[in-house]
């Protein structure tokens, strides 16, 4: 069974995850991991902290000579920007060095609802645990399962798609290219939206927020390639695809609302331009890898349309995945809205902590690692062993099941 723990404050010594599950003989891309930590730091609108950090994986069990070792694998993300917090943020000492109390909420955070759970009268007590800076831990996870996805022949993909009301329509379901050219076009751009003329669009609404002391939320689009149908279950609940995937986006701090496939406008559009008409490719094919241990084969069903998004009944078609997260704004604003100190009940401004305009390419790629977590979960469940050489095995067979259905 694959599963992960974060641990670690906003300003903390460090961000950390132990992920257990990962089969031994796992070949990790170290550059990779890292260029992934860093595409999360990017994006037009970040903060100051962005500027600090420069965050690497530091793996401190479960690999040697990059390879995983089939043992629960620790890893950890140094902040930076602790040797200005090391006081403040102590494990050991007085709480005399701890600075000014947190005492006023800030609207849209964690801080109040926390506070009162946890009966703290610091909300830094809660803030910097409830911070995005969490991320760090949870891209650094997704990391290594892409790395196992790949193995495969399954990759994750991302870029946004609005800002701040701003749309580029750049979706997977309507759009003539690849998921793959989406995602290079979306690499090169400064929000990570593949639409050149959108993103100009979207470079003025952030500007524009900025001046006003203002954020900008977003909608940013996850797409999985390379899947085989039978991943997940229709059996129980639990067990489905995409209850599981889109509770995996909305665990990523902001997203608001997940669509999978054609999502809300199924409620407005008659079932017969719902739903994905089925054919039989019989004859091998140039998009076909052709190869044993990749989907699809040769012959296999395939869909013309992909409204449902890649999943009927609670597991993967062998479409792409195509979902889409709601991002809202960065709710630390620097004109800060009305408040309540807890301690005098008073009415004043809230607090401002260092904060991003807009984060939305940032969660693009928090969103490819939640969504490469899960699918590699369900991919263990299926075909898991203890090795690779196990896995890759129990993979081959089910394939050629596949072409003999």
């Amino acid at each position: 069974m694959l599963r992960y723990l974060t641990a670690g404050e906003s300003h903390g010594k460090a961000v950390s995850a132990l992920l257990e599950g990962m089969p031994s003989g796992l070949k990790l891309d170290i550059k990779a991991l890292n260029a992934d930590m860093s595409r999360r730091q990017g994006g037009y609108g970040r903060g100051g902290r962005q500027a600090i950090e420069r965050d690497v994986v530091d793996i401190t069990a479960g690999v040697r000579f990059a390879t995983t070792l089939g043992s629960p694998i620790m890893i950890n993300v140094i902040n930076r920007d602790w040797e200005n917090w090391h006081e403040r943020m102590s494990v050991e000492g007085s709480s005399s060095k701890r600075g000014e109390l947190v005492t006023r909420p800030r609207p849209g955070h964690a801080d109040l609802a926390g506070a009162m759970k946890y009966a703290e009268g610091d909300v830094r007590n809660i803030l910097e645990r409830s911070s995005a800076r969490e991320t760090a831990a949870r891209v650094a996870v997704g990391g290594v399962c892409k790395e196992l996805l790949r193995a495969f022949g399954i990759d994750v993909f991302s870029w946004v798609i609005g800002v701040g009301g701003v749309s580029s329509k750049t979706s997977l379901l309507d759009s003539k290219k690849s998921a793959s050219e989406l995602f290079k076009a979306a690499e090169i751009s400064a929000l990570r939206c593949p639409s050149k003329a959108a993103t100009s669009k979207m470079k003025k609404a952030v500007d524009m927020a900025k001046a006003k002391g203002d954020s900008l939320g977003g909608l940013f689009e996850v797409a999985v390639t390379g899947t085989p149908p039978g991943l997940g279950s229709h059996v129980q609940w639990d067990r489905k695809l995409d209850a599981r995937l889109t509770m995996a986006l909305m665990s990523v701090q902001a997203i608001k609302s997940v669509e999978v496939g054609l999502g809300r406008d199924v409620s407005s559009t008659p079932g017969s331009r719902v739903h994905d008409e089925i054919s039989f490719k019989g004859t091998s094919s140039s998009s076909c890898k052709g190869k044993a241990e990749y989907w699809p084969s040769a012959k296999h069903f395939m869909r013309k349309t992909n409204n449902a998004g890649g999943i009927e009944g609670g597991m993967t078609n062998g479409e792409p995945i195509i979902l889409r997260a709601a991002m809202k704004p960065i709710p630390t604003l620097y004109k800060p809205l009305k408040s309540v100190d807890i301690r005098t009940k008073k009415s004043f401004l809230a607090t401002i902590e260092r904060s991003d305009i807009c984060a939305v390419p940032a969660a693009s790629v928090v969103g490819e690692a939640v969504v490469a977590f899960e699918v590699a979960r369900v991919f263990l469940e299926k075909f898991g062993g203890d090795s690779m050489l196990e896995i890759k095995r129990n993979y081959k067979g089910y394939l050629k099941q596949l072409e003999k259905f």
